[in-house]
């Protein structure tokens, strides 16, 4: 259960990646999240349960 107040979101709610970082590792390019959740630098995810969340960066509209 996640320590800290207000409690971070869980794995499953949409804004999972608000959750605080509880280890971090620029250098390989993730992080870990309280809520389980293993964050890449390409915007990608790992949710506790093995499923994988492709990156999702925004879209840039042409000038």
């Amino acid at each position: 259960m996640c320590p800290h107040d207000p409690v971070c979101p869980s794995a499953e709610a949409p804004d999972r990646e608000a959750a605080r970082t509880v280890a971090c590792h620029p250098e390989q390019g993730w992080s870990l999240l309280c809520n389980g959740v293993v964050l890449f630098e390409d915007t990608g995810e790992l949710l506790p349960g093995g499923t994988a969340i492709a990156p999702h960066r925004p879209v840039v509209g042409a000038a």
